[in-house]
């Protein structure tokens, strides 16, 4: 009996501060074996979490921005989603799922809001990048729950390619620069690969700062191998079909010039020995 009127005290003590609005404090005490105890206030709050605070969405896709909250109020939450920017762009507002007023243009057709105040949006575009705060607030607690997610849109990769000026090189040619293009793709890093195997900074080869570039300073032999770049975004990564570097050697492109010209010379000999000028 003792135990059951001890927490019905307490209990009491709960509902009356949970329904007040003008005192936070209980006023409720509890006396046992002539002694007096003083309960401790019950603050109202929205306690809210966030299972993800980084969501990563592609252009034309969803993205489910999701959070929970916990109240002992019954009431409907007021629900506040904003997006930074210089000045915070109030993205939805809405009581329960009824959203109030009227959304701006660029979110008509495009936003969901569910009774846990999480915020679905459709059809990403890239301005939607960027970080959201949510609000929520109920009339009879006191304490606001706030919190933040991260969404980054990207553009899915489309299949690099390798660009250079010719497939073949003299050897100790300098400067030849192979290129790694894309035609789609947003937030993306560069990779390069020699023979299947990736390719740094060195005192040949030299990548350009976004590694998008790839400059062999001296040309060797030893460089004629199969050449490929890959290409990543948050959203995947893509990687080009190898192309194959030819070296040839200045010696035998000596070779060739040398034995071409006697070539011709030889015809020219030929042509000229069997031709007789015609008689009129």
């Amino acid at each position: 009996m003792f135990q059951y009127n001890y927490r019905f005290l307490l209990l009491n003590c709960l509902w009356w501060n949970h329904r007040s609005q003008r005192s936070a404090w209980c006023r409720a005490s509890l006396h046992l074996a002539g002694r007096t105890y003083h309960l401790q206030p019950a603050v109202g709050a929205v306690n809210m979490t966030i299972p993800n605070a980084l969501i990563r969405g592609a252009v034309g896709g969803e993205a489910l921005l999701s959070v929970r909250y916990s109240s002992f109020s019954l009431d409907l939450p007021v629900i506040k989603w904003q997006l930074q920017r210089e000045k915070a762009v109030t993205v939805v507002q809405s009581i329960g799922t009824d959203i109030i007023g009227t959304l701006r243009p660029e979110y008509q057709d495009r936003i969901l809001v569910f009774e846990n105040g999480t915020l679905l949006l459709h059809n990403l575009r890239l301005s939607d990048d960027g970080t959201y705060d949510v609000e929520i607030s109920i009339t009879d607690d006191i304490f606001t729950g706030e919190g933040s997610i991260t969404l980054t849109v990207d553009e899915p990769i489309s299949r690099p390619y390798i660009h250079m000026e010719a497939s073949s090189v003299l050897e100790l040619s300098e400067n030849f620069v192979l290129n790694c293009s894309h035609d789609n793709g947003t937030r993306t890093t560069y990779k390069w690969f020699k023979g299947g195997k990736p390719l740094a900074n060195e005192t040949r080869f030299v990548l350009s700062p976004d590694q998008k570039c790839l400059t062999i300073s001296r040309v060797l032999m030893t460089d004629e191998d199969i050449y490929s770049c890959a290409v990543e975004n948050p959203l995947g990564n893509m990687t080009s079909l190898p192309i194959r570097l030819a070296v040839y050697r200045r010696s035998s492109v000596y070779i060739m010039l040398s034995t071409g010209g006697i070539f011709i010379l030889i015809t020219l000999v030929t042509v000229c020995a069997c031709w007789t000028p015609s008689k009129k």
